[in-house]
């Protein structure tokens, strides 16, 4: 079985009981792999599955979901699903999209990180921030009045054309 699917396993049979205890496990090893990637400064981070995860001390699968998560960051994605403990894998990380990603996933655990500082300045994460506040706006489209000219471009008005109301 792959690690991708040990991966899947894990998070699809939580229960009520267990969730608590998985949620943390998983929250506190994204925490060490990005205060890792963070700190090094740099959009490049390599290395052996197996390896990086003992290094900071990570489930070989808890890893895997982390790529898994990470992948719509990336500016050339990973096979996360084929990976091994064995497997080499490059990240080359799009800090402006992950820390936008990040919001999106209401990670503030992460994107609240002290390491980002040398990454990205007040002004950019403010920037980000602000994108990703913005692209969740709804706007209503404006509602068409009786007497509008119909949208169907017959030259009617709406109300004698798409908007007739017809009785029964």
């Amino acid at each position: 079985m792959s690690l991708y699917q040990d991966w899947v396993n894990l998070y699809e049979n939580q229960t009520k009981e267990t969730f608590n205890q998985f949620w943390s496990e998983y929250s506190d090893a994204e925490t060490r792999i990005y205060r890792d990637i963070l700190s090094k400064k740099s959009n490049i981070y390599t290395g052996k599955v197996g390896e990086k995860a003992a290094e900071l001390g990570v489930r070989d699968c808890i890893f895997t979901g982390f790529l898994d998560g990470i992948n719509d960051s990336l500016n050339e994605p990973v096979d996360y699903e084929n990976v091994t403990a064995d497997s080499d894998f490059r990240l080359d990380i799009d800090f402006e999209k992950l820390y936008f990603n990040m919001h999106d996933a209401h990670a503030d655990y992460l994107y609240n990180l002290p390491e980002w500082d040398g990454i990205l300045s007040e002004e950019q994460r403010a920037e980000i921030a602000k994108a990703y506040r913005k692209s969740k706006t709804v706007v209503k489209p404006k509602k068409i009045g009786r007497n509008d000219p119909c949208p169907c471009g017959s030259g009617k008005k709406y109300k004698n054309c798409c908007g007739k109301v017809v009785n029964e």
